[in-house]
């Protein structure tokens, strides 16, 4: 199964949150998912993390790290995400999250959030 991290699930998994459900943990784990972490997502963290909503002791480069050492798929922006995205109904506002849903749309993967707009999509979800 290809599973695309929603930002809220990465960081969860980053800061040990209780906050993951036990679904998620064990597709996280399994070696025979492969886990995407969206370059959507690393910018949204380094935009948190300038304008103080998001605290990483290690900065972005710990977190970076973080995704590495765990096997993360860096998941690049091509122009067809960026084309998918004009096809969207407007039902999310935040546009890293309209980012994700389009590359998972376009991508065939399946989006492990816990983000009630991004189940509206119609996108498989794992949670």
């Amino acid at each position: 199964m290809d599973i695309l991290l929603d930002t809220h699930t990465v960081l969860w998994f980053f800061e040990g949150s209780g906050k993951l459900s036990k679904f998620a943990i064990e597709k996280i784990y399994d070696t025979a998912n492969k886990k995407y972490i969206s370059i959507a997502t690393i910018w949204e963290v380094a935009v948190k993390k300038s304008i103080g909503k998001l605290k990483l002791d290690g900065g972005i480069e710990e977190f970076l790290g973080f995704i590495e050492d765990n096997g993360f798929i860096l998941l690049e922006i091509k122009p067809d995400h960026i084309i998918a995205i004009t096809d969207l109904p407007f039902i999310h506002r935040d546009p890293f999250d309209r980012m994700l849903v389009a590359q998972a749309t376009v991508d065939d993967m399946s989006v492990m959030t816990a983000d009630k707009n991004i189940m509206k999509y119609g996108v498989d979800i794992v949670w």
